[in-house]
């Protein structure tokens, strides 16, 4: 069948498909990559026709035109299911908030509960000849969202690639009230943060020490996970596959130096499968109509019983501070709020459960404040209103540049004692003062 006359027939402007909100409604905005341009630039020029509009979405990676105005928030306000540094700017202006989730739930919460969406409009690939328009790389939970809504707009975008290879990773014709063709802006990018720094190699050098051949891969974003990619692409591991939240420029250096087949996988064999993913325009080709890699919802790939059943299973992730319990915080800076929960916890859950599977925390030992302070991120007890993403009873391996533990099945002065050998030196002795204090500590460890 021909969908040419359909898409002629739904074909519209951006000024005009906007036209569908109305003061109090929710507007959905897709997620990451996928966030519109066209139509949130259209939005922002009815700015003084709306009041109360509530926008969703998460992990911006350019700010928004219906925030560019000093009274944006008595009209607009975000609301993040996960936040990057654009987003935190908008917490400070007092428009932005975050919604606290599991992220493999995400598509439930739309389904299953009183998450409510009026209009969702979001980037989309050019229309295939079988009438549909992909998603790029961000299946994440969009199906669940316009199953929900009651108007769905699409904007084209020439640049986005085709993420292929799995399930809920596109839209029909059929399902969309308006299309609207766009000025095919670039691909958002998100790099590593810089190269990586001499602690974030001597804690990568740690963590591929532990990863065997045949290993199932999954790295969060930032400059230690992306550390460990580039070491495992220098490495002599073989056989390796991928299921992943996130997929990341390092995954691509990883395949291309020939060590990703997924042959070892119990599930999606030679696939990588991934929920979204964000990088340079390095990744978005190397995903662009690729077979060997999977596009599936966050439902699937972040799902325990998903990462469990892949042998070897390795997850590796960043956090903010630990404190001498086990708890992480991956998070927030107290108070101060940093991303979100994210999948981390249902992959540290998940790995563990995995035969033979390890799930990493990583950091630096210490950080250093504006005003030239350092800091140890290795605290007695966590900052109040720091939140606990993964708690002490989840906790598998920790990593920092001075070495590596494994917490499970220790008791509580064995993880004081593992975690501060782990710490900085010249913030030991202060914290073991402070473990005797809380009675985690024994005299006879020192």
């Amino acid at each position: 069948m021909d969908y040419t006359q359909e898409y002629q027939q739904k074909l519209t402007s951006p000024d005009e498909a906007v036209k569908l909100i109305n003061s109090g409604d929710w507007v959905d905005y897709g997620w990451c990559t996928g966030t519109p341009d066209a139509l949130d630039q259209a939005l922002a020029k009815r700015t003084d026709e709306l009041k109360d509009v509530n926008v969703r979405g998460g992990i911006l990676l350019k700010p928004l035109a219906i925030f560019e105005r000093e009274d944006a928030g008595e009209h607009f306000t975000w609301n993040s299911w996960h936040m990057s540094g654009i987003e935190r700017k908008y917490i400070a202006k007092g428009c932005a908030y975050y919604a606290p989730i599991r992220y493999s739930e995400v598509p439930r919460y739309y389904r299953d509960s009183e998450t409510k969406v009026d209009v969702a409009m979001f980037q989309v690939a050019p229309m295939d000849k079988h009438g549909y328009f992909n998603f790029g790389p961000n299946a994440s939970h969009q199906i669940a969202v316009c199953e929900t809504s009651k108007h769905i707009i699409v904007e084209v975008n020439e640049n986005m690639p085709r993420c292929l290879g799995g399930f809920e990773n596109s839209i029909h014709i059929s399902e969309v009230e308006y299309i609207v063709e766009g000025n095919n802006p670039p691909i958002g990018e998100l790099g590593a943060g810089g190269p990586a720094t001499e602690i974030d190699k001597t804690v990568a050098k740690l963590i591929v020490d532990e990863i065997p051949n045949g290993a199932c891969l999954q790295l969060g974003i930032g400059g230690m996970p992306n550390a460990v990619g580039s070491l495992i692409a220098e490495s002599d591991l073989k056989d390796l596959g991928v299921h992943t939240e996130m997929y990341v420029d390092a995954f691509v250096d990883i395949a291309r130096a020939g060590k990703i087949n997924g042959s070892k996988k119990n599930i999606d064999r030679f696939r990588q499968t991934f929920g979204f993913g964000a990088g340079t325009k390095k990744m978005y080709d190397y995903l662009d109509d690729n077979p060997e890699v999977m596009s599936a919802p966050v439902s699937y790939t972040n799902d325990i019983r998903s990462i469990s059943a892949l042998d070897n299973f390795m997850s590796i992730n960043n956090a903010v501070d630990i404190d001498l319990f086990g708890q992480v915080n991956a998070e927030s800076a107290g108070i101060k709020h940093i991303s979100g929960a994210g999948g981390q916890l249902d992959f540290v859950l998940g790995a563990y459960l995995s035969n033979g599977g390890k799930s990493f925390i990583c950091c630096s030992s210490t950080f250093q404040t504006k005003d030239g302070q350092v800091k140890s991120r290795i605290l007695p007890t966590l900052n109040p209103g720091s939140i606990v993403t993964d708690t002490r009873s989840t906790t598998h391996y920790l990593v920092t540049e001075y070495g590596k533990v494994n917490l499970k099945g220790l008791s509580a002065w064995q993880r004081a004692e593992a975690i501060i050998s782990i710490a900085h030196p010249d913030f030991r002795d202060e914290l073991i003062a402070e473990a005797e204090k809380m009675k985690i500590w024994r005299r006879s460890n020192k």
